[in-house]
C-alpha cells in the first residue's frame, strides 16, 4: 500500500481552501470490515485499482488489517489539559494528510456506521486535523477543498433502508455533520443493498462495475490536465 505523502508547504491554514498538488486527485481510501474476504473490502479494491489505472495515487487504509484502536481516550479529548495526539493517530494523519479525495467504504450496522469506522473519524479527523478552535467559540474547518464519498452496504434492501427513515438520519447525522465540521464537500454517498453471504456472484459483479464506472468519473471530473 502506498502513502500519500503530503507536501507540507500547501497543507491548508485557517483560512485557506486546499488546492489539489497533481494533475490526477490523490485518495485515500478508508476501509472497516472485520472480513478480509467480505464485500465492503472488495468494493474498495475495486475502487482503489480503478484509480490507480487512471493515474491516481491511492493509500488503502483497511481499519482492521491495521489493527487500529476506535476507542478515543480522555487524554485525547480537546478540552483535557495537555491533550496530545497518539501515535498511531500521528501515523494516520500523516499517510491520509495529502489526500485530495478522501472513500469511505463500511457496512451498515443497525443503520448506522459502525465503531470501527466512527472511531477513526472521531480520532483522526478531530481537532487539528479536520478542524481547529476559534477563540470566540465553536469551530474552524480544516479541509476545505477536500472531497468526501461513501460507499455503503447494509443487508436490508435499499427501499426499506429509506422507508424507515435510516437511510435520511444517517446522511443528515453523520455526512453532512461530518462535512460541515470539516469543510470537506461530499460527492456522493451511495448504498447497496441485499447484501449477504448468500449474495449471487453477477450481483457483486454488477457492483463491482458500479463502483469503477464511479471512480472513472471522479477521476475524469477532478483531473487537470
Amino acid at each position: 500500500m502506498r502513502r500519500l505523502e503530503p507536501d507540507q508547504s500547501a497543507r491548508p491554514r485557517k483560512g485557506d481552501t486546499w488546492v489539489m498538488q497533481t494533475s490526477a486527485p490523490r485518495i485515500a481510501v478508508i476501509a472497516a470490515h472485520p472480513r478480509k474476504r467480505s464485500f465492503t473490502l472488495t468494493m474498495a479494491a475495486a475502487f482503489a485499482d480503478t484509480a490507480r489505472a487512471a493515474g491516481c495515487e491511492v493509500d488503502v487504509r483497511d481499519l482492521y488489517r491495521l489493527r487500529f484502536d476506535p476507542r478515543l481516550r480522555a487524554a485525547e479529548m480537546p478540552d483535557h489539559f495537555g491533550a496530545t495526539v497518539r501515535p498511531d493517530v500521528a501515523r494516520e494523519r500523516a499517510a491520509v494528510a495529502g489526500a485530495d479525495i478522501f472513500a469511505f467504504f463500511y457496512p451498515l450496522w443497525f443503520n448506522a456506521t459502525p465503531a470501527m469506522m466512527k472511531g477513526y473519524v472521531d480520532r483522526v479527523f478531530g481537532m487539528d486535523f479536520g478542524y481547529s478552535a476559534i477563540h470566540a467559540g465553536g469551530n474552524h474547518p480544516l479541509l476545505g477543498g477536500r472531497k468526501m464519498i461513501t460507499f455503503t452496504s447494509s443487508g436490508a434492501p435499499q427501499d426499506w433502508v429509506e422507508t424507515t427513515g435510516a437511510w435520511s438520519a444517517m446522511q443528515r447525522h453523520f455526512d453532512a455533520h461530518f462535512a460541515a465540521m470539516t469543510g470537506m464537500e461530499i460527492i456522493g454517498h451511495h448504498n447497496f443493498g441485499s447484501v449477504g453471504q448468500g449474495m449471487r456472484k453477477d450481483a457483486v459483479e454488477r457492483c463491482r462495475t458500479e463502483v469503477e464506472d464511479r471512480a472513472r468519473r471522479i477521476v475524469g471530473a477532478y483531473r487537470r490536465d
